[in-house]
């Protein structure tokens, strides 16, 4: 297990979909520890692998208060979106420095390969929606950014380029 070092924006791997997970190996299973690892030394609620450099449909959320339930995903999809929407002020560690406010559907239910390799379906509400939407945005190659509009994305993007220059 270690962290591993978050691609910085404009990665072009950060704008690439990942590719679906075959099967769930060993190798996959370290990949998440390694995510858990990176994803608490941020600190933060989630990672999907493409932010490490892993092109693969793998994603960890942990939006628990005490820390310790993460939840390991391959090739998640959302099969249900709840009509309201909640706006959490949403950051990623590959565009250090910014962050935005984002609105989006304030429970879904996902269906996922679990660490047994066996189709889940689990519903998440509240933050823990926020993260995996969030994560599933990010294995399509879609950065929480792109949920604004051009002005506010444009803004975002230079700051984070002055901060990171």
């Amino acid at each position: 297990m270690a962290v591993r070092r978050c691609l910085p924006w404009p990665d072009k791997r950060l704008r690439s979909p990942a590719a679906p997970v075959e099967a769930i190996t060993d190798e996959v299973r370290a990949i998440w520890d390694d995510m858990i690892d990176t994803m608490e030394a941020m600190p933060g609620v989630g990672l999907a692998a493409p932010q490490i450099g892993v092109m693969l449909r793998l994603a960890v959320v942990d939006a628990s208060e005490t820390r310790g339930q993460a939840v390991r995903m391959a090739n998640p999809e959302i099969l249900h979106s709840s009509i309201e929407l909640r706006s959490h002020e949403e950051a990623s560690p590959n565009l250090p420095g910014v962050s935005a406010a984002i609105k989006r559907p304030r429970a879904v239910t996902v269906r996922f390969l679990n660490t047994q390799g066996e189709m889940e379906e689990r519903d998440f509400v509240g933050l823990w929606a926020t993260s995996v939407q969030h994560q599933i945005d990010q294995l399509e190659g879609r950065l929480f950014v792109d949920r604004l509009s051009k002005v506010k994305r444009d803004m975002l993007l230079r700051k984070a380029r002055k901060l990171a220059g």
